[in-house]
């Protein structure tokens, strides 16, 4: 991303809406608004191969791993305003587990680019799946977009939740297991 091509739009954009570029409290922000969004958008960057980085290991565990609460920040790709939230995730392994950090990796790579809920939730399944190949894999994402609160109908307290479930977690026993246990108290 070329930072003062960025810059320059932003301030054109400033200028289209009525604003001085030139006055003090303006000067820098075409530069930061374009680091901003190197910095947002750079999961469009990363590799999940490199994310993972070999922490995928052979184990004979088969029962559900969860990783809950995993805060993300991203960006809606209709009105480029942030949404955000907490994602739920669970597999089964069948043979390889992966090291715990790298799951919340995958979620900010997936989030730091433009997005629906829909898709990041897809995305994130789907690469879980492909990569360690488990008996089944489920996320669950909880978001709140500025694009519903502070414009169009403007709805402060409404919550999108999106799921994305393969393998054992289309059978509702599991699903409902997983479910049950994202409503449990913390440790």
């Amino acid at each position: 991303m070329n930072l003062e091509i960025v810059s320059e739009k932003v301030k054109t954009i400033l200028t289209e809406i009525g604003e001085d570029p030139e006055r003090e409290g303006l000067l820098k922000t075409p530069e930061r608004v374009a680091k901003a969004y190197k910095y947002l958008t750079k999961g469009y960057h990363q590799d999940v191969d490199n994310i993972l980085n070999d922490a995928i290991f052979e184990e004979k565990y088969d029962e559900m791993v969860i990783v809950k609460d995993i805060d993300f920040y991203s960006m809606c790709e209709h009105h480029m305003l942030p949404f955000f939230g907490k994602i739920h995730i669970a597999y089964i392994p069948n043979g390889k587990i992966v090291g715990l950090s790298k799951i919340p990796r995958l979620v900010d790579m997936f989030a730091r680019r433009l997005q629906v809920q829909e898709r990041l939730t897809r995305e994130i399944a789907d690469v879980l799946q492909e990569k360690l190949q488990p008996k089944g894999v489920a996320v669950v994402a909880e978001g709140y977009h500025m694009c519903m609160m502070m414009r169009g109908v403007q709805k402060q307290n409404s919550t999108t939740t999106t799921s994305a479930v393969h393998g054992a977690f289309r059978a509702e026993k599991t699903r409902m297991e997983f479910l049950n246990l994202l409503s449990r108290n913390r440790i």
